[in-house]
């Protein structure tokens, strides 16, 4: 398939979802990240760990890969579509 008519239908489907009014999230498989203060993180649509460190945890999404930066992180719990990590929250990073 050619890149111009990758493009075009990438553009009809994001008009499709503008004009339904569908969620972002679920259509495109985006990462949601809720940050509850700096000591807890909430990450859904992640794909997998990468690395976990007490300093750091890189994980991998649909379309790049998310890093919280902090001291004495803990994955408290996850599952398939969600994550939870806890200690005192530095940073969140986006990388492609």
């Amino acid at each position: 398939m050619g890149i111009r008519k990758k493009n075009k239908l990438t553009q009809v489907k994001s008009n499709i979802v503008e004009s339904l009014e569908l969620p972002r999230d679920i259509v495109y498989g985006a990462v949601i990240i809720s940050a509850m203060g700096r000591n807890e993180v909430l990450i859904e649509n992640y794909k997998g760990i990468i690395d976990y460190t007490r300093e750091k945890i890189r994980l991998q999404t649909k379309t790049c890969q998310v890093i919280i930066v902090g001291k004495r992180l803990v994955v408290e719990y996850y599952t398939n579509e969600e994550m939870k990590i806890t200690g005192f929250i530095e940073g969140i990073l986006y990388d492609s």
